[in-house]
């Protein structure tokens, strides 16, 4: 119950403040897409944890979610797959769009120094083999397919307001699924505590996702935001 209460919170707030950002541009807002991108969160979260624990574990003796990523992943892949939303429209190409790749490829060495730094600060301790193979795959494709992918493209639906900056046009989209990332790793609830949020890792993670957002804008394909996280996860493992 309290990982449902937590998950509609998050939802709640991504209604309630994309509802207020649409109210003040009425003419580029679609509160059917928002409706849409709350949905998706919302799908995402079951998926994650096994639809609320009610799908039996099949790898129990394992340290990560596997099999709750898996679930979540192939979810996102069918989604892509409608015609309303298109691989090619959710990021899923490995095709670049055309000057794209010297400007990307510094934004991802900025990204990937800025994680390095991180790990050089903080010890993580020794870490098992299953732990580093976890990091340097899943987080990535199941995260950035979501949140770079299918989010963001329900998100630039909902608000087609645009501002160039960088190569690319930013809209509330980029904002907000920024946001709600963040919030997914550093929003909690539990009958106890109750609502909770940690800023430290609010922030290391809605900031560096406008970077995965940029990434995914100017080239038009989520490779190097999935190579960027799983990058960003496994670093500190591996220094």
């Amino acid at each position: 119950m309290d990982q449902i209460i937590q998950i509609a919170a998050i939802c709640a707030i991504l209604l309630g403040l994309g509802g207020v950002i649409g109210l003040a541009d009425r003419k580029n807002f679609s509160p059917a897409w928002l409706l849409v991108s709350a949905l998706l969160v919302l799908g995402n979260d079951a998926m994650l944890t096994q639809l609320f624990g009610n799908v039996p574990s099949l790898l129990s003796s394992s340290e990560w979610n596997w099999q709750g990523k898996a679930m979540a992943l192939a979810l996102s892949l069918g989604i892509a797959s409608l015609d309303v939303f298109g691989w090619r429209r959710a990021g899923l190409t490995l095709r670049h769009k055309a000057g794209s790749l010297r400007p990307a490829l510094i934004g991802l060495g900025i990204y990937c120094l800025f994680f390095l730094a991180i790990a050089l600060a903080f010890d993580s301790g020794p870490a098992s083999t299953e732990t580093i193979a976890f990091q340097l795959t899943m987080p990535g494709l199941e995260e950035e397919i979501f949140y770079r992918g299918l989010l963001l493209l329900a998100l630039n639906e909902a608000f087609r307001g645009r501002v160039k900056w960088l190569g690319v046009g930013w809209g509330w989209g980029a904002i907000l699924s920024s946001l709600v990332f963040g919030l997914a790793h550093a929003f909690s609830y539990s009958a106890d505590a109750g609502f909770a949020v940690e800023p430290i890792y609010l922030t290391l993670t809605a900031i560096p996702s406008l970077l995965g957002v940029w990434l995914r804008e100017r080239t038009g394909s989520l490779l190097m935001p999935i190579i960027a996280h799983n990058f960003g996860n496994a670093i500190t493992l591996l220094v």
